[in-house]
């Protein structure tokens, strides 16, 4: 979780401070957005093998393309595979990521829509919709796994060593 909220936020950084971006910052920078998400996802192990496959060649196209449409269309493509898979895994779970992988699905498929609407602005509109999108999934997948491992180190701490959970409650 803290590598995806990582590669995000970073995506997430990039697209705030570059001021005048070429198309080929764009195809660069959501491949590589794409890329790192897909590799996070992977290693997660909590969806399909499928969905970082979806969200690998969504980065493959983006680089190919070097356009506006194209890198578009391909983070569209992958953003709403990802985004509709988090939701029904965030549907099915009843965890304490549950509402975590709804929220993110949510934030993924609303970037995957928002995205077509600004092509015609060009690569900076198309990154500030993107960035944005990553920066709300990366501040909560950060959270999410701060607070995950918070409760892990609490849980440790209360159970002593050798006894069960319910010894201590």
């Amino acid at each position: 979780m803290l590598i995806r909220a990582t590669v995000a936020v970073v995506f997430g950084l990039v697209t705030i401070f570059w001021s005048a971006p070429s198309v080929q910052v764009l195809a660069w920078a959501v491949g590589l957005y794409l890329l790192g998400t897909a590799a996070a996802v992977w290693q997660s192990r909590a969806l399909p093998v499928a969905v970082p496959a979806v969200v690998a060649l969504g980065g493959i196209g983006a680089l190919v393309t070097q356009s506006d449409e194209g890198v578009a269309l391909s983070a569209l493509l992958a953003l709403l595979v990802l985004g509709l898979l988090e939701f029904m895994h965030g549907l099915r779970k009843r965890d304490s990521l549950a509402r975590d992988w709804l929220v993110s699905g949510v934030i993924s498929v609303g970037t995957a829509i928002a995205l077509p609407f600004f092509t015609s602005l060009g690569a900076h509109a198309l990154l500030g919709v993107a960035g944005g999108g990553a920066i709300l999934s990366g501040v909560l997948w950060m959270l999410s796994g701060l607070s995950l491992r918070h409760d892990a180190r609490t849980g440790a701490q209360t159970t002593a060593p050798g006894a069960s959970p319910e010894a201590v409650n």
